[in-house]
């Protein structure tokens, strides 16, 4: 009952899952938090529902959800690397700028090939000087109203309560009191300052939300629900700005009125930044090759003065440029962008642009199928790894390479080598990672049972990590090397067998063989037989007239004996009667 019941329950939570990450990709935001909260009161301790319900909170402007979430996810796994970007990201919404560069830093020395983290500590830089100025300490005077310090002050609230496990209030409509909002203090002239071309768009909200004829209609309660989601995303930015460039700050040389490019060119680079780093991750990359293109073209014409960091800033341009075009698959348009990184950071010795060219180089030698090319850049930027999880990454890619080559030692090799860098650095995912190049190219060895053994043990790390898509693929790849261990038996008992009738076969033939050989002796025993018969009997024959010859002379002996007997007995007859006569005269 229990087990049916679990069962239920996974099910379940993978149909709420599933059903937040495609309102997620349709922008549906609100909705998505929905979904992934109810998925998270069926399985609480799931870290990557935790992570895609901060992705939305950060989307709405929601940054203390989001900071709550990604601390929730950071308490089980230290190291978990979309939870630290969460809260890098919530933080930087909050103006903790400082915070923000920390946590950016350690995720970008975790995993440097990630473009995130990159921008993320190239926007916090902005911001932290945006708000400290180089120009010295400025002086506050005592002019116009103070309520900047007291709405700050009114911001600030108590800490979190202790968590003894994690709090999922499913989001509900709004109390009457909460839908009416609080009024802000500013004056117009500040909100014109910090909104910019925004505050047009701030007043047509307010306007729609205050506006009585809308209470007629049947749509009224979805229209004001919408402003007021506007505007309270308005309220966020604006209280971003704030605090990114105090309003009392002394302004720096040479910025003077008008929009951000010419009055801020610090602020307008960060905004565009951001921006263009998050239509790539929206997969919008023409858009933020636009974007990007267009905001290189201003920078260019900028000075020093104007942008102190201006080569840094254009290398970070250029990557984003090089990355869109990778993307968009002009391989060689990505391939000329990078290397004009490279080319800015060897020129001003900026280490972590060198480093991130490198592996972009390789990225795109890899993508277009150079990977010979590949893996000779990603040796190159080896031993500027700073951690073992870049290692990890850098020998997984090179195995992978070896591996589509045909060089599966090589790639078995380097998959281990990637695989102890992930143990050493405690993340489960590279390891993962690691453990199927090891697998696939155990495959390719032939070494079939030790990679079903590798299989299965990526498999119970996709189930523990709840990445079905991986786990999915594992299965598949298990199923295919157990197959091939069954086919490989079959095929030395077929091969067996094939040998033993190939043998009885010769056998038989050998029989046969010796039998016409044994046949052909006996014909040829039987006619020397018949020939020595023939030849026994000539002679048998010979020796039978010879007997009779023999026999005949002896015949005639013994009649020429009994003649001479004859003979004699005559004579000594005639002598007797002579004698006889004689004696009688």
């Amino acid at each position: 009952m229990d087990r049916g019941s679990n069962a239920g329950h996974s099910v379940s939570y993978e149909t709420y899952r599933a059903e937040g990450d495609i309102l997620f990709k349709q922008k549906e935001f609100k909705k998505a938090i929905e979904s992934y909260t109810t998925a998270l009161e069926l399985k609480p301790d799931d870290k990557n529902c935790l992570c895609s319900r901060a992705n939305c909170y950060i989307q709405v402007g929601d940054a203390n959800s989001a900071l709550e979430d990604s601390e929730n996810i950071l308490e089980q796994d230290p190291k978990h690397i979309k939870a630290l970007f969460q809260k890098a990201e919530s933080l930087y919404q909050q103006g903790e700028f400082e915070m923000a560069f920390v946590f950016y830093q350690r995720g970008h020395n975790q995993r440097p090939e990630l473009q995130g983290f990159r921008l993320g500590i190239q926007k916090a830089k902005e911001a932290i000087n945006n708000c400290v100025g180089d120009d010295g300490p400025s002086r506050l005077e005592i002019k116009g109203d103070l309520t900047d310090f007291d709405k700050m002050d009114e911001k600030k609230s108590p800490k979190k309560q202790a968590r003894g496990g994690y709090t999922y209030k499913k989001p509900g409509k709004q109390d009457e009191k909460k839908k009416e909002r609080p009024k802000r203090t500013e004056d117009t002239k500040t909100l014109k300052q910090l909104l910019g071309d925004l505050y047009a768009d701030r007043e047509y909200l307010e306007k729609l939300l205050n506006d009585s004829s809308m209470r007629k209609c049947d749509t009224t309660e979805k229209v004001q629900d919408l402003a007021r989601e506007g505007l309270d995303y308005l309220d966020t930015r604006t209280d971003f700005w704030r605090q990114q460039k105090p309003m009392h700050g002394k302004k720096k040389k040479g910025q003077g009125k008008g929009n951000d490019k010419n009055s801020n060119p610090s602020k307008y680079v960060l905004r565009n930044l951001e921006e263009i780093e998050e239509s790539q991750s929206q997969g919008e990359y023409e858009q933020s090759l636009k974007q990007a293109k267009k905001v290189l073209k201003t920078v260019q014409n900028w000075t020093e003065d104007d942008v102190p960091n201006k080569q840094e800033v254009i290398a970070n341009l250029y990557s984003c440029i090089g990355n869109a075009y990778l993307e968009m698959a002009s391989y060689d348009k990505s391939m000329d962008y990078h290397k004009k990184d490279k080319a800015i950071a060897d020129k001003h010795d900026i280490e972590d642009a060198k480093s991130r060219s490198l592996d972009n180089i390789g990225r795109v030698y890899a993508r277009r199928g150079d990977f010979k090319d590949a893996i000779e850049i990603w040796e190159e930027k080896l031993p500027m790894a700073k951690s073992d999880l870049e290692k990890t990454w850098l020998y997984h890619e090179m195995g992978r390479c070896h591996f589509q080559i045909g060089n599966y030692e090589e790639a078995r090799d380097f998959g281990e080598k990637s695989k102890a860098a992930a143990n050493e650095s405690d993340d489960e995912v590279w390891q993962l990672n690691a453990t199927v190049l090891v697998a696939q190219a155990e495959v390719k060895l032939g070494d079939l049972q030790n990679a079903v053994d590798s299989f299965e043990t990526a498999l119970d790390m996709a189930k523990v990590q709840g990445d079905s898509a991986a786990e999915s693929a594992i299965k598949k790849a298990l199923q295919d090397a157990n197959d091939r261990i069954v086919r490989g038996v079959k095929d030395d008992d077929e091969s067996q067998r094939s040998r033993s009738r190939s043998n009885s076969v010769k056998s038989d033939r050998s029989d046969k063989s010796d039998g016409s050989r044994r046949s052909k002796k006996s014909d040829k025993d039987k006619s020397s037989s018949r020939r020595n018969s023939n030849a026994s009997d000539s002679g048998n024959s010979r020796y039978k007239d010879d007997d009779k010859s023999i026999k005949d002379n002896d015949d005639n002996d013994r009649k020429s004996v009994k003649s001479d007997d004859d003979r004699r007995s005559v004579k000594n007859g005639d002598d007797d009667d002579k004698g006889s006569v004689k004696n009688e005269d």
